[in-house]
């Protein structure tokens, strides 16, 4: 998989942007807040249909514009197509690949890649969410067609909380809302089931490659491990301390199914009191251990990076594995600079046989040997010079 070339209209701070890449290494160099870091979310939003730096769309949108268009001639073997996405400030998001519309949610299917980034550090240190959606962004990327599984499930999931605070408003005549309600159930668990089954496989197959890639970024065996952690198997699904259960191998679909109706007749009482579903993957977790113990409250700031560097290489290794087309495009945006020496050359190590990597930084002597490529100076916003060599002073481009 290859990105051949890039072009961004009112994308962040770029009015217009066309720029080209190179196969293998493509380094992006300048100084904080000129716009290196918005070419490659770009990308990144293409491949899962998100930003690893804000939840929502409208900051992807140039200040006085309504929408944002961002264009990727992507490449494999002897095959080019264009992906092309409209983010739009007030309205759905649009899509066509190859000039012919398309539904966003499958624009994955077209670009696998794995972006690392500083904001990672939060998979290991922050709350349950960044760490579900991590793994739904790597189910879509391994298996395309879960993309219209999770969003089945989120607008299922809205509808259900709609009903229950319904419910709880009409107290004695909510008859009609709680037979509505098991219709809901019913498309909760068929969903949720099919992405509590797929996450936990996942988390198996990641498990080897994740204590592969950290003993090759920390050279030591610190046993890191992730556990799933699931609602659907704790007592006290509505206790923020306590409202998962720790399954340590992947549990077969219909016994996932089982618990989950269980779950659900279980604390349906205290979810009318709530008005909020408060079980299914939604709630569940993902445990990162290192030497036996929970990464999020006893690693230091070294080893949360090197575990969030871990998992973010050990998804690149599943994917390439699996993928029939080619490596996925490793990005790596501004990761250099928060790495020691050693750290930096056993990553350089790890990534530099790979079709195609993207790296930003602020100064080119961020970068490792070994990594050398084309290099891309960006300023205010422009890309002012884009080959193996710098540009002569003055020498700019406007794109």
């Amino acid at each position: 998989m290859h990105v051949r070339r890039l072009n961004l209209v009112d994308f962040r701070n770029y009015e217009s942007a066309d720029l080209e890449f190179a196969d293998g290494i493509n380094v992006l160099v300048g100084s904080n807040g000129q716009g290196k870091t918005n070419l490659v979310e770009a990308l990144g939003y293409l491949s899962t249909l998100g930003s690893h730096r804000v939840s929502g769309d409208l900051a992807l949108v140039r200040h006085g514009s309504t929408s944002a268009v961002v264009r990727a001639l992507l490449g494999h073997a002897d095959r080019e197509f264009l992906v092309e996405l409209q983010i739009n400030a007030g309205a759905a998001n649009k899509a066509q690949v190859s000039r012919s519309p398309a539904k966003v949610r499958d624009l994955p299917r077209y670009f696998s890649s794995v972006l690392f980034a500083p904001e990672d550090l939060a998979l290991v240190r922050g709350d349950p969410s960044g760490r579900r959606r991590f793994l739904d962004e790597l189910l879509v990327l391994r298996t395309p067609r879960l993309a219209g599984v999770v969003a089945d499930y989120e607008r299922s999931l809205r509808q259900r909380n709609t009903l229950l605070k319904s419910a709880r408003g009409l107290g004695s005549r909510a008859a009609g809302a709680l037979s509505t309600l098991e219709v809901w159930d019913e498309r909760l668990i068929d969903f949720g089931s099919q992405i509590v089954a797929a996450r936990m496989a996942l988390v198996d197959d990641l498990r080897p490659r994740l204590e592969e890639s950290y003993r090759a970024i920390v050279d030591a065996d610190h046993r890191p491990g992730i556990t799933s952690q699931l609602s659907i198997l704790s007592a006290r699904p509505d206790a923020d301390d306590a409202g998962t259960e720790r399954a340590d191998t992947a549990l077969p679909e219909d016994l996932i199914r089982e618990r989950f109706s269980s779950a659900l007749a279980a604390v349906r009482s205290r979810e009318l009191e709530r008005g909020l579903t408060l079980v299914g993957p939604h709630r569940d977790d993902a445990v990162f251990e290192l030497n036996g113990l929970p990464a999020r409250g006893y690693a230091s700031h070294g080893e949360s990076w090197s575990f969030a560097l871990s998992l973010k290489l050990s998804s690149a290794a599943l994917l390439r594995a699996e993928a029939s087309s080619g490596d996925p495009v490793l990005i790596l945006d501004d990761v250099f600079a928060e790495l020691d020496a050693p750290r930096r050359r056993a990553l350089a190590l790890a990534i530099r046989d790979y079709e195609q990597v993207l790296i930003t930084a602020a100064v080119a002597e961020d970068v490792p040997e070994g990594l050398e490529g084309r290099t891309i100076r960006v300023k205010a916003g422009r890309i002012v010079d884009a080959g193996t060599d710098s540009a002569p002073a003055g020498d700019e481009v406007a794109v």
